[in-house]
């Protein structure tokens, strides 16, 4: 089965699932068909799926991730300050490093919004079908929603990573309080921790909270460094912490504030 085929292939399954979806016709673009994997891939809830699939699935993610290229941790250059922390922009979900971050919501069961720009939306994308399933499995023997602040670790599956540890940030909805910063700071630290105690000797940060929950970026790019440094003084266990920025005025930010 060619690339092209596997694309066809998961997308008419995933149509099949649903009825609303038979008479939906599959477009002959190639971006407008990755767009209609993602989107049935997006809404999809969490249920179970033929080992068929996911073999598909499997290749067909694995071969995409290859096409974006893949990018090592370990060969980032630190910062000249600090040598277990590095600065990079670029795709999250392109490095190779044992823990990436996912900034999460509460349900902490990816972003069901087709073709949503959040990094949750993405990661699950990448990730694959798995992620979702086993997210759900945890929350459901959890039994509610994941309290802000804390981290869940789970396999990275297609990306990548080893894993993915998924944090809820603060929510930003008027003045920034102390409580806000308090929540922020202890997401940074709950990731630190959970992934020192998983053998987890590396670990990639997304701006957590300042998209879609909107911290403001400066404040919150303070409290990531400074919590970091703070950990990182104290347990040895995590050898490399990579902060991770999309765009040009993220990066000036994080510069500034590690004095580059």
């Amino acid at each position: 089965m060619t690339h092209s085929e596997q694309r066809k292939y998961l997308i008419d399954r995933l149509i099949d699932e649903d009825r609303r979806y038979r008479n939906f016709e599959v477009p002959e673009g190639e971006k407008e068909q990755k767009d209609l994997l993602r989107s049935l891939m997006n809404v999809r809830s969490p249920k179970p799926i033929s080992k068929d699939f996911l073999d598909i699935q499997d290749e067909y993610l694995a071969a995409e991730r290859d096409t974006l290229g893949v990018t090592d941790g370990e060969a980032l250059a630190p910062i000249p300050s600090n040598n277990r922390i590095v600065l990079w922009q670029g795709d999250i979900t392109t490095l190779k490093v044992d823990a990436i971050v996912n900034a999460a919501n509460c349900a902490l069961r990816g972003c069901f919004y087709p073709l949503h720009s959040c990094i949750d939306n993405i990661v699950h994308s990448r990730s694959g079908i798995q992620l979702r399933l086993l997210c759900d499995d945890i929350m459901n023997k959890q039994g509610y929603d994941e309290p802000t602040g804390r981290a869940k670790i789970t396999p990275a599956f297609n990306l990548p990573s080893k894993s993915v540890i998924h944090t809820v940030g603060p929510i930003i909805t008027g003045p920034l309080t102390k409580k806000d910063c308090e929540l922020l700071a202890s997401c940074y630290h709950s990731c630190l921790e959970l992934a020192a105690e998983s053998g987890c000797k590396s670990i990639a940060f997304c701006c957590i909270s300042t998209g879609e929950f909107h911290f403001p970026k400066e404040k919150a790019a303070e409290i990531a460094v400074a919590t970091v440094k703070e950990y990182l003084a104290t347990d040895a266990r995590i050898e490399r912490v990579i902060f991770n920025v999309f765009s040009s005025n993220s990066l000036e930010i994080y510069q500034r504030v590690l004095g580059l």
